[in-house]
Formats: C-alpha cells, sequence, structure tokens
C-alpha cells in the first residue's frame, strides 16, 4: 500500500478503485419509515468492478462519514451541528420523497460543505426491480437534488445494499453513478445505544474506510460526538465520498443530468 491517495490510483474511469475483500458483512435486517428488509453487501461484488466502490485501499487515515435515509426534520439539523463544531465534511445519501419535503436542510447540507448522494426517491429494493424502474427512481432524485440545491449527486447508494452487478454496472453505464457501499457497518437500525454505535465505529474502522450510519436513527447522532471525537483522536481524518475516491469534490462538479421524465 502507498500513503498517498493519487490520482492515477483512484479514478473510478481508470478502473483503479480497489475494492474489499468480497465477502459479505453479517446481514441485518433494516428498519426505516418506509419498508424493513435485510442490509448486506452484495454477494457478486468482484474485484475490478469500476461501478461498485466499498472501500479505498491506502495507508493514510482518511475515512468517508455516511449518512443514509434522511433528511430528517429534526435529527438532520443536530448531526450538522454536531459535524460543524468539529470541521468535518460528511456524505448524505439522501431519500428523494424526504428531499422536496425538507428544502431548507437539504440547503444547509450543501451550503456547510457536505456532499449528497442518491439513495432513491422511495427506498425500495432495487435488485427486484427493471431497468428502467431503477434509473426512473434515480432519475427522479437527481432532480430533486438538483432543483433544491443546484447540482446533482454524483453517486448513489441503493437501499439495503441491494443491487445486483449487472444492475451497478446498468447505472453506471447509463447515468455514470458509481455504487457506494460501505466497509464499517455499525448496525445502528438496531438501536443498541448510543455506546454501542460509537463502540461499534471506532472498533471498525481502517484507513480507507466508507462507514455507514442513519441519520434518521436518534442514537446514532447520540453516538457521534463520542465517535468523531475519539477518531480524530486517534489520527483519522474525515472526507468525502468524492474525495475519498480521488475525484474533485461533489460541489465544483458540473453533472448532465438524464432528461427530466414527464
Amino acid at each position: 500500500m502507498t500513503d498517498r491517495l493519487s490520482r492515477r490510483q483512484m479514478m473510478l474511469a481508470a478502473g483503479a478503485v480497489l475494492l474489499a475483500s468480497p465477502a459479505v458483512l453479517r446481514p441485518a435486517a433494516a428498519q426505516t419509515a418506509m419498508a424493513s428488509a435485510p442490509i448486506g453487501l452484495p454477494r457478486d461484488i468482484t474485484q475490478g468492478d469500476a461501478a461498485t466502490i466499498t472501500r479505498v485501499r491506502t495507508a493514510r487515515p482518511v475515512v468517508a462519514m455516511t449518512f443514509d435515509d434522511g433528511p430528517h426534520a429534526s435529527l438532520t439539523p443536530q448531526l450538522l451541528d454536531i459535524l460543524a463544531v468539529r470541521g468535518i465534511r460528511a456524505t448524505f445519501y439522501v431519500i428523494g420523497s424526504r428531499v422536496v419535503r425538507h428544502p431548507d436542510i437539504m440547503q444547509r447540507i450543501a451550503d456547510e460543505g457536505h456532499e449528497i448522494g442518491n439513495h432513491t426517491w422511495s427506498h425500495p429494493s432495487l435488485s427486484g426491480m427493471g431497468d428502467a424502474a431503477i434509473l426512473s427512481e434515480l432519475d427522479r432524485t437527481s432532480h430533486a437534488i438538483f432543483d433544491t440545491v443546484g447540482r446533482p449527486p454524483v453517486t448513489m447508494r441503493p437501499p439495503y445494499g441491494n443491487l445486483t452487478s449487472r444492475q451497478r454496472l446498468m447505472v453506471h453505464g447509463e447515468r455514470n453513478l458509481p455504487t457506494i457501499l460501505w466497509s464499517v457497518d455499525p448496525e445502528d437500525w438496531r438501536r443498541p445505544g448510543p455506546g454501542v454505535v460509537a463502540e461499534r465505529i471506532v472498533s471498525r474502522s481502517h484507513p480507507g474506510g466508507v462507514i455507514l450510519a442513519h441519520d434518521i436513527q436518534s442514537g446514532t447522532v447520540r453516538a457521534m460526538p463520542a465517535t468523531l471525537d475519539t477518531l480524530m483522536a486517534r489520527g483519522y481524518q474525515f472526507v468525502t465520498v468524492s474525495e475519498l475516491i480521488g475525484w474533485p469534490r461533489w460541489d465544483t462538479r458540473r453533472i448532465r443530468l438524464a432528461a427530466r421524465q414527464s
């Protein structure tokens, strides 16, 4: 491993994103306001799949903190306060139907330098859907994000991690959106308590890790001060997903959106 994330190493188009081991993290049942299904890494992850990222291999102590399923009316602003005090930028994988309900929170996320990713419009399990339906879920959300903050997302995360290799490649080819999964999962949906969430994230974090969390869980938000402070004390630096994989910052990109559906 090198100590630097060179652009050549990390550019997705060159296929130089290095994936974690294809071993699947222990699945867990997700609890959201909309649906319940197992959460887990897809079993068809293979080395060299430029459309799928679980981590970046590097010796540098950098991690990407990611939050799914928001924005939440009260918890997301609390989380943003926690991040702002520490000068940390995170990546928020937002649900399109919630984006349109909370435009002010979305604007704050963007204004404070965080990255916004696509987590579909209605949080379905995508693996059982046709290509057109998957693209519709993503396109509707990308347009909602663009309409709210003035720029579209450049990465996506499938609800529950459910997207097959063929579908991930399809989404990457059709919309230029890599699928961002994770390498650190505290299973915070189980509501084990802030102390357990913090301990799991801290103990499982590693250089180049992508940390999965949910800003719709109050215990997760309460866990963040101890989690972030401990990781920083151990020398970790926090970057957005785009920065982790060697791309320009999300808020500097100019991406062409797919045509808006009528």
